[in-house]
């Protein structure tokens, strides 16, 4: 360094403030919601933060900051859309290169970096002063944000579990909805601009072993840490609640015993500065809106027949005018084998003006779905998806070779033992005849016709028997217009296959008629065929693998039995060999409730019990 240039001291000169206040907001307050989600887009957040700070030019509109370093389309796309909707509440004159009041400055630490650096610098301190096995400070202990949906999921689990003789755990639908209450975002439907729900956070909740998943279909309970956390979080909703609503902040402030903060400790002061200005929308719908404790509990369960009454639809319910009947196809019958014929089926159903989607069905070839009706967001250019709940008609269609290739491989049985657990409570065959070319198939014909009667009396579904595709798509077409007059007038409410009492008896909600159906991605779920099977599924199927064992006399006998283990037991509980035999001979199967027999319970017997060949 050359002796005559003076050696400069003191402070850094400031940093000019950003020319872009508003968007720079709007990037940290999408950074902090994908931090608190523990996403890793946060950091291409923090990028686009540090690039936007650097520009010294005013932008006039998002397409202009492409130009700027890790600005991409999305990005983008999601502070247009910001930008619209900031100009139509505040007009087209509004001033974008300036903050409205009570926003947080621009080119503060908070917004500019993941981590105050008043913190780093404390934990160095620390390191340097204290111990010296390291400058590690104590990680902090994750507590969800109020009213996010975390919060929402450990509060309402650990109200369950106060209940005297609750279960202990909660099903996904039922969980969903018992939380939407206590959290601002939707557990089902995503914000604009973005694919994540409410139901996101669960995700964390399970990672940080404050929740666990269970079963198959998912049961959700707490843990021992979760159950401790949500004791406290549940300390503080009823401290807040008891408190003054209008003095919430000041109390916080003065640290009022009756308020515990559980959001700050005492090195984190930075963390609760960023909350107080980044978010003021949160805490004034706080103060503003009582929270629910468990003594109302039981109003709450009632949430979604009131909603129904006063006609303000939630997550659980559609009600009248708000939904369309749609035929769902499976692809299957759309493509491969005869593709001629199978097309002839879906022009068919054009040709009628049958509203129609051809989707991936686990379970049946036709069914139908009320889909919610989604009005297009401005600048989008897709609608966002709706929720659809499944009627209760699923509809299998055979041709008679079909038929007749699936009794040979096994697959008729099968199909009917699916259809009975699916969860819909009409199912139909439609039958194909084919003509002349019964005559040629490996089967006798007589064969056939006793296989579809016994489908009708014995096994219960309803049978349609038909001559074409284009008969076919005519009663698909009636079926349809049936439906759609049928639930034009009802208010159709979500329900879980899994739970108790979920009958669909129709209440009447202020004079209209309600519907108890199961959403389709649950349907579609729980119709998989090689998913995870439990010791009740794969003995069921080792009794129907014995010759005469239906499904109705395997599900009695799992009524009574549900394992192999507790059917072993019974066998050695009995004192003769006679009566092991006729062990299972007066089980009762059926609607006309008639006994399994002493032939089939001697088959059994010998199956589990018997060492060498059957006799």
């Amino acid at each position: 360094m050359p002796a005559s240039e003076p050696v400069r001291l003191g402070r850094k000169r400031a940093l000019p403030s950003c020319p872009n206040p508003l968007f720079l907001r709007w990037l940290t307050e999408l950074r902090d919601e994908a931090r608190e989600k523990g996403l890793k887009i946060q950091y291409t957040y923090q990028k686009a933060i540090s690039s936007l700070n650097k520009y010294p030019l005013p932008l006039q509109n998002a397409k202009e900051a492409k130009i700027l370093q890790n600005f991409g389309d999305g990005i983008c796309k999601i502070l247009d859309e910001k930008l619209q909707r900031y100009y139509r509440e505040r007009g087209p004159d509004a001033p974008i290169h300036s903050l409205p009041e009570g926003a947080p400055p621009p080119g503060r630490a908070d917004n500019n970096s993941l981590a105050p650096s008043r913190k780093k610098n404390a934990a160095g301190d620390e390191g340097k002063g204290g111990d010296k096995g390291g400058g590690r400070r104590k990680k902090r202990e994750y507590v969800p944000q109020r009213r996010s949906g975390g919060h929402a999921v450990l509060l309402t689990l650990y109200r369950q579990s106060q209940i005297p003789g609750s279960k202990g755990f909660m099903f996904k639908m039922e969980l969903q909805t018992e939380a939407q209450h206590l959290c601002d975002k939707s557990f089902s439907v995503p914000d604009v601009g973005s694919k994540y729900t409410a139901w996101s956070s669960v995700s964390t909740l399970i990672q940080k072993n404050l929740l666990i998943k269970t079963h198959n279909p998912a049961r959700f309970s707490l843990t021992d840490e979760g159950l401790a956390l949500a004791e406290r979080l549940e300390s503080v909703e009823r401290g807040i609640k008891d408190g003054p609503q209008g003095d919430g902040e000041e109390h916080e402030e003065e640290g009022a015993p009756g308020v515990v903060d559980l959001t700050c400790s005492d090195d984190d002061d930075d963390d609760v500065e960023e909350e107080d200005q980044n978010e003021p929308s949160s805490r004034h719908s706080a103060t503003e809106t009582p929270i629910c404790d468990v003594s109302e509990e039981d109003d709450m369960r009632k949430a979604p027949e009131s909603q129904a009454m006063s006609g303000k639809p939630n997550g659980a319910c559609l009600l009248p005018g708000t939904y369309e009947i749609i035929l769902c196809v499976d692809f299957i019958e759309t493509t491969g084998g005869s593709n001629h014929r199978k097309q002839e089926l879906t022009k068919e159903l054009q040709r009628n003006g049958v509203k129609f989607d051809v989707r991936k069905l686990n379970v049946g070839d036709f069914l139908w779905v009320a889909q919610e009706k989604v009005a297009p967001v401005p600048g989008q250019l897709r609608a966002p998806a709706g929720r659809e709940l499944v009627l209760d008609y699923i509809i299998e269609r055979k041709r008679m070779d079909d038929l007749c290739g699936s009794i040979i491989d096994g697959r008729f049985r099968e199909q009917k033992f699916r259809l009975k657990r699916c969860g819909l409570r009409r199912p139909v065959y439609l039958v194909e005849e084919c003509g002349t070319a019964a005559s040629h198939l490996s089967l006798p014909e007589t064969t056939l016709q006793q296989a579809i009667v016994n489908t009708q009396v014995v096994d219960g579904f309803f049978v349609k028997r038909v001559q074409d595709v284009k008969e076919s798509a005519a009663y698909l077409t009636v079926m349809t217009r049936y439906l759609t007059k049928l639930y034009q007038n009802r208010t159709l409410v979500c329900r879980s296959r899994e739970l108790e009492g979920d009958g669909g008896s129709d209440e009447k909600n202020g004079g209209t008629p309600s519907c108890s159906l199961i959403s389709f991605a649950e349907f579609n779920h729980g119709a998989i065929k090689n998913k995870c099977q439990t010791v009740r599924d794969v003995f069921a199927r080792q009794l129907m693998q014995i010759s005469g064992l239906s499904g109705d006399k395997a599900a009695a006998i799992l009524e009574q039995y549900s394992t192999p283990h507790s059917l072993l037991t019974a066998y050695e509980r009995c004192e003769s060999e006679a009566e092991k035999e006729k062990l299972l001979s007066s089980i009762r199967y059926g609607k006309l409730q008639r006994n399994v027999g002493p032939a089939l319970s001697r088959t059994v017997y010998q199956l589990y019990c018997s060492r060498g060949a059957l006799s």
